[in-house]
């Protein structure tokens, strides 16, 4: 159904976090870099973090009206659920209007509905499932769709006998290893994602609050997402000068650069940009995550030698004390970190991504 004749049209469906809409993003730069004539179109929701994301970087976005149904209470799923229809209808809608030549879904809410009308009405679909355990979305869409592109070896068996490609995650421009230049102190990058981490933010800052000899040689930059940040500055209005807070850090990539252990949660965008810029990370996984993707994705490093792993409950003020004092009393460990997790990443994904579905 799509159209052979004209510029080529790709819609990728999906989003809510930045571990769903960065790597989209890089598939669509890939796909204009291979053809600029390509018309590319996103379909997400207006709450998700792609609706600020995707006009940014010049991308038309369609929002539909969804909801989350895992983890909510009765009153919510029941909306939930009786959304669907409407969201069908206007994806049903949308798909005869751009007659796109693939549709692909990153999961998120948006990517359900719009690619299993897709999938119904006769388009080329596929989804990319960045985490060990795929989650709900996925699982589902795995039946349907022609074709799955997977970051974990693990991921592949979820989708049974479909067209399975094992692929890397695609990950922003700028995100490549350096050299670490001497310096005598431990560089610390904290931070949760595009939406900030409550357990990490409270722990560490509490460290920060008490003080202590661990502050010494060490700098901190702690990210809190914009929920926490206004506290978090409160509580670090008479902290040392070596300690910045940041509600949202721009650029990541000078971030990674700067650091020597990074403390973090365990999404797969993470994971995949850690193994880009072969950082010394320790992962502390959202005890929430549906299926306990991020901890399947830590495990996966972590049997690899590749980071360290701390459960949400065993994160505490004192762990966190000892983790850094160990990182300076040994800092050979984190040239091991970095050696190791480099094997988790395979370079040009998007541009692989973007080749088959332009193809």
């Amino acid at each position: 159904m799509s159209q052979p004749n004209q510029d080529k049209v790709i819609v990728i469906a999906g989003g809510g976090t930045g571990g769903h809409v960065y790597p989209a993003l890089a598939i669509a730069s890939a796909i204009k870099a291979q053809n600029k004539n390509a018309r590319i179109h996103f379909v997400g929701t207006e709450k998700g973090i792609e609706s600020r994301l995707v006009p940014q970087s010049g991308y038309e976005l369609h929002c539909l009206p969804v909801a989350g149904l895992k983890n909510t209470s009765v009153v919510s799923r029941v909306k939930a659920l009786l959304l669907i229809p409407v969201a069908v209808f206007k994806s049903v809608t949308l798909l005869l209007k751009l007659r796109p030549a693939a549709v692909l879904g990153v999961g998120g809410y948006a990517s359900g509905p719009f690619v299993m009308a897709a999938s119904l009405t006769g388009f080329k679909t596929a989804v990319w499932e960045p985490n060990a355990a795929p989650g709900l979305t996925n699982r589902i869409l795995g039946r349907f769709v022609r074709r799955a592109y997977v970051v974990f070896e693990h991921a592949a068996k979820a989708f049974g006998g479909k067209n399975v490609t094992l692929v890397g995650m695609p990950v922003r421009k700028g995100i490549v290893p350096h050299s670490r230049p001497g310096h005598q102190t431990l560089r610390v990058l904290v931070f949760g994602g595009s939406q900030g981490a409550r357990g990490i933010n409270t722990v560490v800052s509490d460290a920060v609050v008490r003080g202590g000899a661990w502050l010494n040689g060490v700098e901190v930059v702690h990210q809190t997402g914009r929920h926490d940040f206004e506290a978090i500055k409160e509580k670090y209005k008479n902290a040392p000068p070596n300690v910045s807070v940041h509600a949202y850090l721009d650029d990541m990539d000078k971030r990674y650069q700067w650091a020597d252990v990074v403390i973090c949660r365990a999404g797969a965008s993470t994971v995949a940009e850690l193994a880009a810029a072969q950082k010394c990370a320790v992962l502390i996984p959202f005890p929430f995550a549906a299926d306990q993707h991020q901890q399947k994705n830590a495990e996966s490093l972590v049997a690899k030698n590749a980071a360290q792993m701390v459960l949400q409950q065993d994160f505490t003020v004192e762990r966190f004390i000892a983790i850094l004092e160990a990182f300076k009393a040994e800092p050979s460990k984190i040239a091991v970190y970095e050696r190791n997790i480099a094997q988790f990443h395979k370079p040009e994904a998007a541009e692989f991504i973007a080749q088959q579905l332009l193809d």
